[in-house]
């Protein structure tokens, strides 16, 4: 089986990515856990906006409770839905 010069630099570029989006996932979990640190020692907590979105939940406004976290905390529609179904399982 020959490679051609494409086929090899697509699997170089592949490659690549999986392990720079490695990285930046480490690097991620790295910010968070300071920003926990952090909100540990400042008393800041995540409690007003827990506390917003499981109101609007008890409500049945799911899709606000999603826009409200895209809002507040820059997330996806997909880690904000996420999110939200988090909040959701704590309540039960």
């Amino acid at each position: 089986m020959e490679f051609n010069f494409v086929e090899g630099l697509i699997l170089f570029i592949g490659i690549y990515l999986l392990f720079a989006v490695i990285k930046l996932d480490g690097r991620i979990k790295g910010i968070k856990y300071t920003l926990d640190q952090m909100s540990k020692q400042s008393g800041v907590s995540e409690e007003p906006l827990h506390n917003e979105l499981r109101q609007l939940l008890h409500e049945g406004n799911n899709v606000t409770a999603v826009k409200r976290v895209r809002e507040t905390l820059g997330l996806s529609l997909l880690e904000a839905k996420q999110y939200v179904d988090a909040i959701k399982l704590e309540g039960k």
